[in-house]
């Protein structure tokens, strides 16, 4: 049965419910962003979303594709026919129909929606019948049924009449009905929501796969604890059941601790940093020219960064570094693309002055401190690192809710982020990061080669043609140096003995398969 939690670790004012047989209590670092399924793309606010709604294929925790909403698929030369299945609901009672299907995709192609890289594969949805739909697509997409596991739907009525037809603008900070409300088909529904606080969910008794999943729960409370040291004593006090992100420095402490198991396994994410070399003049040098124009200064830069120091200090030992953004298990990642670039401080030094900065220049390094593993350690390690050759680094490390919108925004000259791919395939990253209109692609890169693949590979059929393609851009990217890649990362979740909790390489907890022993 659930406890009130202690006063002492988290500061709260009144217990949690003790009425439901099987609670998960657990706590990360940073809360989802809102509860907007259309958004904004990010891990964590993926997988709240996740639990309250579902998509018409989804991935289990080994990350294989399996049915959610979509029974079944066929693909065909021009499109995609999904078989929905029949007698599922919505939260309020709502039917779900492929009217549901057709409105989630319209929404999801909004200006405002952080999902229009995947939905814009889908040309239209026609409506064979209340559960059949035809994803049509300009040409055969080998991929489609990859591309919608994020893809989550939302009941038509309930949006039109709550005036939330178009997603959330996240990076306006416009606020709606849906940035706190829910009203999914999924397991749990959204009894509260406090963000940056509290989130409690409860199970959904008329949730079509209750007797198909393992999972048990009764009800889950959420509460982001940004301190490590508190999360930890937290998960050691008993007050948590769960801890998603345990600081590096204290898995072996966690493993040893009576009652405790810690689970690792290499993360889908890569870690970089990203260099806006598309305007003219950067917003925060001292220079009135853009340095990171020149291939050479992003080159010095990559070579400055000392990815195994970094290894070695930051991440414990739990991370492999890279020259890629995307990481082995995802298509077009091979050894070779993904060996670094080395570390050579005498050679960038020289690369500046090649370029005319022999004396260097400053500018300002965003990073977020909540949202990656030791994400502002990382940074401030990166600041120093470059003071080597001449270039004077401000950071500022802040909130990701804040951090992001710099990204999306384009206000950032010299930003951290992160990069998951769901997909498990590389056009993932070439559309939103590296393709001219890509909505995350901050840096201004625009080649005009990677833009054309970007195309061809969702169209390309032949598996051996494809792969030659994905090899050919990720080497132009390789040559060129547009982000500055750090290392794939290794999560860890750490959880009482007495929950099953399956980790997944995506780093989403799926309540469908916690088991409370």
């Amino acid at each position: 049965m659930a406890t009130a939690l202690s006063v002492s670790i988290l500061g709260l004012t009144a217990p949690i419910a003790a009425d439901a047989q099987n609670v998960l209590r657990w706590t990360s670092q940073g809360d989802a962003l809102t509860l907007d399924p259309m958004s904004q793309n990010e891990g964590p606010t993926n997988a709240m979303n996740g639990t309250i709604y579902e998509s018409l294929v989804s991935r289990n925790p080994s990350l294989e594709l399996v049915p959610e909403l979509a029974e079944s698929w066929e693909p065909g030369p021009d499109g995609w026919t999904f078989k929905l299945r029949e007698g599922v609901k919505f939260h309020d009672g709502a039917d779900f129909t492929a009217e549901d299907v057709v409105f989630s995709f319209e929404r999801a192609m909004a200006e405002s929606s952080d999902f229009k890289e995947q939905a814009k594969n889908v040309a239209s949805v026609e409506v064979i019948d209340d559960h059949t739909v035809k994803l049509v697509t300009d040409g055969p997409n080998p991929i489609l049924a990859n591309q919608l596991t994020s893809i989550m739907m939302v009941d038509k009525g309930w949006a039109e009449a709550n005036d939330i037809v178009t997603p959330q603008n996240y990076a306006a900070d416009e606020e709606t009905y849906a940035v706190r409300n829910a009203n999914g088909t999924g397991p749990f529904m959204v009894e509260s929501r406090a963000p940056e606080e509290l989130t409690v969910l409860v199970a959904n008794p008329d949730w079509w796969g209750k007797d198909e999943f393992p999972g048990n729960l009764d009800r889950i409370e959420y509460r982001p604890i940004s301190n490590a040291a508190t999360r930890v004593a937290a998960l050691l006090s008993g007050e948590v059941d769960f801890v998603l992100d345990p600081p590096l420095q204290d898995l072996e402490r966690l493993r040893a601790a009576d009652g405790l198991k810690v689970e690792t396994v290499a993360q889908i994410r890569s870690i970089f940093f990203g260099m806006d070399q598309g305007i003219d003049t950067l917003r925060s040098s001292n220079l009135e020219e853009n340095p990171f124009k020149d291939q050479k200064v992003r080159e010095a830069f990559n070579l400055a960064i000392d990815r195994e120091a970094i290894k070695r200090v930051a991440m414990e030992g739990l991370s492999f570094p890279t020259a890629m953004i995307t990481p082995p298990g995802v298509m077009g990642n091979t050894p070779e693309l993904d060996e670094p670039y080395g570390y050579d401080v005498e050679r960038a030094k020289s690369l500046m002055e090649e370029a005319g900065y022999a004396d260097g220049f400053s500018v300002q390094l965003d990073c977020p401190n909540d949202r990656y593993i030791n994400d502002e350690a990382i940074c401030q390690a990166a600041v120093s690192m470059l003071a080597r050759i001449g270039v004077d680094v401000q950071l500022d490390a802040i909130p990701k809710a804040q951090h992001f919108p710099k990204i999306q925004n384009r206000t950032s000259d010299f930003y951290m982020l992160g990069w998951g791919v769901p997909t498990l395939d590389s056009h993932y990253v070439f559309s939103y990061l590296l393709a001219k209109d890509g909505s995350w692609n901050a840096t201004g890169y625009d080649n005009e080669r990677v833009n054309e693949i970007t195309q061809l590979i969702t169209t390309e059929t032949d598996l051996e043609k494809r792969a030659a393609l994905i090899d050919e851009a990720w080497q132009i990217v390789r040559e060129e140096m547009p982000y500055l890649p750090l290392h794939h990362q290794v999560i860890a979740w750490a959880m009482s003995e007495d929950f099953d909790i399956p980790i997944a390489a995506d780093d989403a907890l799926r309540p469908r398969y916690v088991v409370k022993k």
